[in-house]
């Protein structure tokens, strides 16, 4: 993707929303819009692929947790709002990694910086992150590298 293709495809889709009447959706996308716009105003930059990447990432963790929270609450109305804006912006985030591809990529990241205990911790997620970035649950990674720092 060039450099504003991502944001390019999510602008065209919120016309395609406007055109279609599909206000949840459209309601979403501008959510979307809204977090990119308010990062380039406040950095005075155009923001590339990777970095919306990383904003659409970042709401979809935000919504997990709040979906996590509206559950515990009992509040089905909210919790259902909350899983379709995720289903919404997995749209546009690169496809998730299987969790065979997470492992691999975990082992591989270890066995490159030699990491052996829980205090090598941040190297290995600061080689993970940029290859993971939107494409898996960084917590649930996370979780999984300690497992494996522990048990060496």
């Amino acid at each position: 993707m060039s450099t504003a293709a991502l944001k390019q495809r999510i602008q065209d889709e919120m016309k395609a929303a406007m055109k279609g009447g599909d206000k949840p959706r459209l309601g979403v996308i501008r959510l979307i819009m809204s977090a990119i716009k308010q990062i380039e105003v406040d950095e005075r930059i155009e923001l590339d692929d990777d970095r919306i990447i990383a904003v659409l990432d970042k709401m979809t963790k935000q919504r997990r947790e709040s979906a996590t929270q509206y559950e515990q609450a009992g509040r089905d109305d909210l919790l259902e709002q909350e899983n379709y804006e995720i289903d919404v912006l997995k749209e546009f985030l690169p496809a998730a990694l299987s969790d065979a591809e997470i492992d691999a990529m975990i082992d591989d990241a270890i066995a490159s910086t030699g990491a052996s205990a829980i205090k090598d911790m941040g190297k290995v997620m600061g080689k993970l992150k940029p290859q993971m970035q939107g494409r898996a649950d960084m917590a649930a990674v996370s979780g999984k590298i300690k497992t494996r720092l522990n048990a060496a």
